[in-house]
């Protein structure tokens, strides 16, 4: 299962935990196919795509969220592995 089809499955609190295992696994197998591969550069591309997440909701046609669940984190861990 793709990184991103385990972030649409996530329901719940060990769904993250275990996504976020698996995002590290990706990180250990595949550091060239991330574009911030380092804690300062995930973390700035977390804070910076959590602040433009509503425009990206928005393009995508998805309502904005008030108030993220669990999947959601899950896909600002996402994005942030590629976001610039």
């Amino acid at each position: 299962m793709s990184l991103s089809e385990l972030a649409a499955s996530i329901s719940s609190r060990d769904d993250l935990a275990n996504f976020i295992e698996a995002l590290r696994r990706d990180l250990l197998e595949h550091p060239a196919e991330w574009e911030n591969p380092t804690l300062e550069r995930f973390l700035d591309a977390l804070s910076g795509w959590i602040r433009d997440m509503d425009g990206y909701h928005q393009n995508q046609q998805r309502p904005i969220l008030a108030r993220p669940d669990w999947k959601n984190v899950a896909e600002m861990l996402l994005a942030a592995k590629m976001y610039e």
